[in-house]
């Protein structure tokens, strides 16, 4: 299996495409916090969050501090902004054949003999 180093857009889809990393995020959004202190709300072992904090760090949507034994996380919006900009030019792209369509159906219509 060939395997290809993922584009930083590709690892911030795949870190946002599950909800528990979604609700990390939305955590961090305010204030930094320990693991710990992210975890404990979480039906999911340590362990578990551990690697969904790993896949957010990857897609670089995470800072990690560590402050003697203690990991601080806190978030980092930046390759959102990446992200959001590509959304926005698929929107406004899909936006313009959306008006194509009404005014060809709308030009249809008018063409329409009447009975």
């Amino acid at each position: 299996m060939v395997e290809r180093l993922a584009a930083p857009l590709d690892l911030t889809y795949m870190a946002l495409a599950d909800p528990t990393r979604r609700a990390i995020l939305q955590r961090l959004r305010t204030a930094e916090a320990r693991v710990t202190e992210i975890a404990a709300p979480l039906p999911m072992s340590l362990a578990a969050v551990s690697k969904h904090i790993a896949v957010l760090e990857r897609a670089g949507l995470l800072r990690r501090e560590i402050r003697g034994r203690e990991h601080y996380l806190s978030a980092n919006p930046q390759p959102l902004t990446e992200a959001e900009r590509w959304i926005s030019e698929y929107t406004g792209f899909w936006e313009r054949r959306a008006d194509a369509l009404a005014d060809h159906l709308e030009q249809q219509i008018e063409e329409r003999p009447t009975p």
